[in-house]
């Protein structure tokens, strides 16, 4: 199980990246076009990534917004099927 501090951490690089990608996920939310188990979902897939650090400095080097994840984005399928159904 994890520990709070890497959840919050995790769902704050979840948040971040799909700001990135010009997504609001509470709006997605609001709108109905993301449930909150998906949002749980994508936050425990982001506890499994190996890169948080090098996502945390790509996301901080990001100027403006991105067209694309990086490669090794966990829930860039996410991202993308939300930005298609906006």
């Amino acid at each position: 199980m994890h520990s709070t501090q890497t959840l919050k951490r995790h769902a704050g690089l979840v948040d971040a990246m799909a700001e990135a990608q010009g997504l609001d996920l509470e709006e997605q939310m609001l709108r109905g076009k993301l449930s909150f188990s998906e949002l749980e979902d994508a936050v425990l897939a982001c506890t499994g990534c190996a890169e948080p650090c090098q996502c945390e400095k790509w996301l901080n080097e990001l100027d403006g917004k991105a067209a694309e994840t990086p490669i090794y984005c966990r829930n860039a399928s996410l991202f993308s099927d939300l930005k298609a159904r906006s």
